[in-house]
């Protein structure tokens, strides 16, 4: 009995390109959403008091994605407060750029940093740097370098405005730029504590016009 040979493979068999295998994982998160998530821990909670899990499940990402995406925990803390920093001047850079008279420019200023302050899901956040960034600078010197030019930075800015404002005449001639700059900066540092307090915003708007007219005059 004769066997049939059999059939040799077609040459769409032989050539057909085999798929590549995937290596790895696909990414299941989007790095700038997880940098926000962990920014609202880190600043409701603190740096010490935030542990990697709690970092885990925020972002939906495990340990060794948080590590080979930010860092450790430092820098993931360090990357969240230069975001907060990022997004603050942003929302204020055109009111303290804009033309306005001096007490209207104030009243947007501090009307914006009430609306920070007072965000939240679970309540007021008040300011990343007052609430959480300050006690960290105590001992690590980079962040503390990021308080002390966010300090500075936010002097100069409203120091500037009071400038403009002794140019234009809205201010005598002998007011002090400087002080009135700091003074301006302390009221945006005790709105931010006094929001985490959870004080009314009433209360936090009156403690605001009594700082303008002290600044401006009274109308």
């Amino acid at each position: 009995m004769v066997q049939k040979s059999k059939k040799p493979p077609t040459a769409a068999k032989i050539d057909a390109p085999v798929a590549p295998k995937r290596r790895g994982r696909p990414r299941a998160y989007e790095p700038d959403v997880a940098l926000g998530k962990a920014l609202d821990l880190f600043r409701r909670d603190g740096f010490a008091a935030t542990s990697l899990d709690d970092l885990s499940a925020a972002t939906g990402m495990n340990r060794p994605s948080l590590y080979g995406a930010f860092g450790d925990k430092r820098a993931l803390y360090i990357k969240s407060y230069q975001r907060y920093r990022d997004e603050a001047r942003a929302a204020m850079v055109d009111i303290f750029g804009a033309e306005a008279p001096l007490r209207q420019r104030l009243e947007r200023i501090y009307k914006i940093a009430l609306d920070i302050y007072l965000s939240g899901e679970s309540g007021p956040r008040g300011c990343f740097t007052v609430m959480t960034a300050a006690s960290e600078a105590v001992s690590d010197p980079d962040i503390r370098s990021m308080v002390l030019e966010g300090l500075v930075g936010l002097d100069k800015a409203f120091a500037y405005c009071f400038r403009l404002a002794k140019e234009r005449g809205e201010l005598p001639e002998a007011a002090d730029a400087t002080a009135l700059a700091h003074l301006a900066s302390a009221t945006v540092h005790t709105i931010a504590i006094r929001a985490r307090a959870r004080v009314p915003r009433k209360e936090l708007e009156a403690i605001v016009q009594g700082a303008i007219d002290v600044m401006c005059g009274p109308k």
